[in-house]
């Protein structure tokens, strides 16, 4: 393999910049912004057992953490 250095590194860049020069991207950009979305779930009896369960295991997981138990 040939020795890595600024030029050699300058050239690739060079190469690779006329490679892709004018060629436009191929991800389009979001139409909205991550903060846009709110509730990602809607209510039901699922979810709500879902949140339930998670904040059960947040409980113990504090619980044990505080009495010094791991897991």
């Amino acid at each position: 393999m040939p020795e890595i250095t600024l030029e050699s590194l300058a050239a690739r860049l060079d190469a690779l910049e006329r490679r892709f020069a004018g060629t436009s991207p191929s991800v389009v950009p979001p139409s909205r912004d991550w903060r846009s979305v709110v509730g990602l779930s809607e209510e039901n009896d699922f979810t709500r057992q879902m949140y339930a369960d998670m904040q059960a295991l947040r409980e113990a997981e504090r619980k044990a953490a505080r009495e010094g138990i791991a897991e």
